[in-house]
């Protein structure tokens, strides 16, 4: 009977070979052999161009351990991807109770396309949008001007907030789409149960909703914090000054400095503390209510 099993199951993994074959050989190409090239160049002491003279070295990790400016940009942008992620499920969560729950037909699909409208437009574009909107002068000075009986200035570009609302703005769809996910999968007779057990609606949220939605909940936060923390494109161009985090160091090294064996070194402290964070806080989000 187990001879039969195993026999089953090697010729189902060979008819199934030739539909996974391409998906790993684009695995391996595209992220597998781009990150063992900048593994390899972590530990050089230059880039192995025009000659130049490179030897392997632990000096761009080293590198980190002794400078300060690294480790105190690494927890702020620890701290910039928790607040955006903490920012993305209030707002995020809510709107994804009302498309499963709440709306029906016509209206649920008009709304789940003003949700997902950001994918369809260029990061660089939502940017320079926001850009127009904080700015002193901006949509939203002007407007508020325009209903309010007095006139105030508003200028939020290069500041943390405006960094903070590009980034909800990019990434809360991610949340919507996953939360979306599972309350949808919530069957709608355990909430009925549940109201005519006499449980109130904050009981309900807390026993019941939440807790069959937390994977979507986690897998959300998972897919918005890793992102952040390693963002420099809306901390470069809506945090000017104010908006020097790990990512946009990292950046530099790449495109500024030219320093690629530095830039390699800093991208997978950052890969390794985050990996860190997630598989401590995974049995935690885990755990059941």
């Amino acid at each position: 009977m187990a001879g039969q099993v195993a026999t089953g199951s090697r010729s189902g993994l060979r008819s199934a070979l030739p539909l996974l074959l391409p998906a790993y050989l684009w695995l391996t190409v595209a992220i597998f052999l781009p990150l063992s090239a900048m593994v390899f160049f972590s530990f050089m002491t230059e880039l192995p161009l025009a000659g130049k003279a490179w030897a392997f070295t632990l000096d761009n990790y080293a590198t980190f351990f002794s400078e300060r400016l690294y480790p105190t940009l690494l927890l702020a942008s620890l701290r910039l991807g928790l607040e955006v992620t903490l920012w993305c499920v209030v707002i995020g969560y809510p709107a994804a109770y009302v498309l499963a729950k709440v709306l029906k037909g016509r209206s649920r699909e008009a709304i789940f396309l003003l949700v997902i409208l950001p994918f369809w437009s260029n990061g660089l574009v939502r940017i320079f949008s926001w850009a127009m909107v904080l700015r002193e002068g901006g949509i939203l000075d002007t407007a508020l001007n325009a209903v309010l009986p007095f006139n105030i200035n508003i200028d939020l570009m290069y500041s943390y907030p405006a960094v903070i609302i590009g980034l909800v703005h990019s990434y809360v769809p991610y949340m919507v789409l996953t939360c979306y996910l599972t309350l949808q999968a919530i069957d709608d007779s355990l909430i009925e149960a549940g109201r005519s057990l006499g449980a109130s609606r904050l009981q309900m949220l807390k026993r019941v909703i939440i807790p069959l939605s937390m994977p979507g909940l986690v897998a959300g936060a998972a897919l918005i914090f890793v992102p952040v923390v390693g963002s420099f494109m809306e901390p470069r161009i809506l945090g000017g000054r104010t908006g020097t985090f790990y990512g946009t160091v990292i950046e530099d090294q790449f495109v500024a400095v030219f320093n690629w064996p530095l830039g390699a070194a800093l991208s997978f402290i950052l890969l390794a503390v985050v990996l860190v964070i997630l598989a401590l806080a995974s049995p935690v989000l885990r755990r059941p209510a």
